[in-house]
């Protein structure tokens, strides 16, 4: 059996052909148009919903949180009842001037966690259980245990933390450890976004006393700084030395970091205490064997004394006589005004 010949093929494409071809083309095109619009309405409602959830992770204070934590920690083997009593007086009657909370704990608690480093390094995770058992409150003051708090008065926010005051007392583009660290501040660096405020003595930072604030940088340098590579280094100056490390080697640190300067006052071997300032640091007096802590704290708590029963004085009768009658004169002078 013999079947036909395939039939040629023409020279000339059947018209249908290029038509086809010219319909993908544009079936292609509409395509990747609705490709693009839904990405966009997708990227949209994606960015909608962060922000929008977001906001509903910000969960507001409950009525009563402290806006600060003063975290304290004492060490009972090495301070007598009596200087432990007194540093709880001091601390105490602050917070309940400003409204701030005292975390209070013991060099005990954390030693597990430490050993065998020094037990200064203690200072850290008692930071960190401030933080955990204070989440809403705004800011954290670590003070060290051989300080005093001179001026009840002043508040954290009047001394530093406004953004506004923290700015103008900011040292901006100085040597992170004195005198002559590479590692400079930043310039640039505003004070809405500080997360760590501290200050310097003539050699070292000075992290005596230092304000964190709450957030996850403050968790991720306390992490940092407690870093079990640097327990175990065996710096001079234990924490004091790793903190310095940190600060001018990683950026992320430095970069929330500001130095404050007392006062516009310069920073001289001879630099102590003065009137008006918030703090006394008897810096070094545990480590020396020639200084007793006790001994050179007691006439700065005198004066301390001095300056609660000042505050806390009641008016003489003659003042609140004075005070009556200016108040009866403005309200009668703003009376005839608004008649007049």
């Amino acid at each position: 059996m013999h079947f036909a010949l395939p039939p040629r093929k023409t020279s000339q494409p059947p018209p249908y052909a290029r038509a086809s071809r010219k319909t993908s083309y544009f079936r292609h095109q509409q395509l990747r148009l609705v490709g693009y619009i839904v990405c966009g309405i997708l990227t949209i409602y994606l960015l909608f919903h962060y922000v929008t959830f977001s906001d509903s992770l910000v969960e507001s204070a409950p009525p009563g949180t402290p806006p600060v934590v003063i975290v304290t920690v004492l060490d009972e083997q090495h301070m007598s009842d009596e200087y432990i009593t007194n540093i709880r007086a001091n601390r105490e009657d602050y917070a309940a001037r400003q409204g701030y909370e005292n975390f209070f704990t013991s060099v005990a608690n954390y030693t597990r966690y430490t050993e065998p480093s020094p037990s200064s390094w203690t200072l850290i995770p008692a930071l960190r259980h401030a933080l955990t058992k204070y989440p809403y409150s705004t800011h954290f003051f670590s003070l060290s245990p051989y300080a005093l708090i001179m001026s009840p008065s002043l508040s954290l926010e009047e001394h530093v933390l406004a953004p506004a005051k923290l700015e103008s007392v900011m040292r901006k583009d100085v040597p992170v450890v004195p005198p002559d660290s590479v590692i400079h501040t930043f310039s640039h660096l505003k004070g809405n976004k500080v997360d760590l405020v501290m200050t310097q003595d003539t050699e070292n930072l000075g992290h005596g006393s230092f304000i964190l604030r709450r957030g996850e940088w403050a968790k991720f340098f306390l992490d940092t700084w407690f870093n079990p590579l640097y327990r175990t280094y065996n710096f001079q100056k234990a924490e004091g030395h790793a903190l310095e490390h940190i600060v001018q080697w990683h950026p992320t640190i430095l970069a929330k970091m500001a130095l404050g300067k007392d006062n516009d006052q310069p920073q001289t071997q001879n630099a102590l205490f003065q009137d008006g300032d918030l703090l006394v640091h008897f810096h070094g007096c545990r480590a020396a064997p020639e200084r007793d802590c006790e001994k050179e704290m007691k006439p700065y708590y005198e004066d301390w004394q001095r300056e609660v029963r000042r505050l806390d004085a009641p008016l003489p009768r003659r003042t609140h006589a004075r005070n009556r009658a200016a108040f009866s004169r403005s309200w009668f002078s703003v009376l005839f005004n608004s008649i007049r």
